[in-house]
């Protein structure tokens, strides 16, 4: 059974304490139908927004994420698409 958002979010808040922004979208019903949907896992969406994230690849950045959920994946959550942005860039749009 996929996480909720609130269960995401906890998770993710509890990796990233310093994150400027954490964002999360549930796009499972999306999905429906498709296999890794069958059985119960989620697609979502996140983007956080962390000074953790400064001068790191983006590969790393994900890697980061993932290493998160780890532990649920593929069971509870199918994919994850990841927008992880270091707060520079994140303070520089207007």
């Amino acid at each position: 059974m996929r996480p909720s958002i609130d269960e995401l979010r906890e998770r993710l808040a509890a990796a990233f304490s310093e994150a400027q922004e954490l964002a999360i979208d549930d796009d499972s019903a999306k999905h429906a139908g498709h296999a890794g949907a069958a059985g119960g896992a989620g697609h979502f969406n996140v983007r956080i927004v962390s000074p953790r994230f400064e001068a790191m690849p983006v590969v790393a950045r994900h890697r980061l994420v993932y290493d998160a959920v780890a532990d649920w994946m593929p069971h509870r959550i199918h994919a994850l698409a990841i927008d992880a942005r270091p707060a520079s860039s994140h303070s520089s749009k207007g």
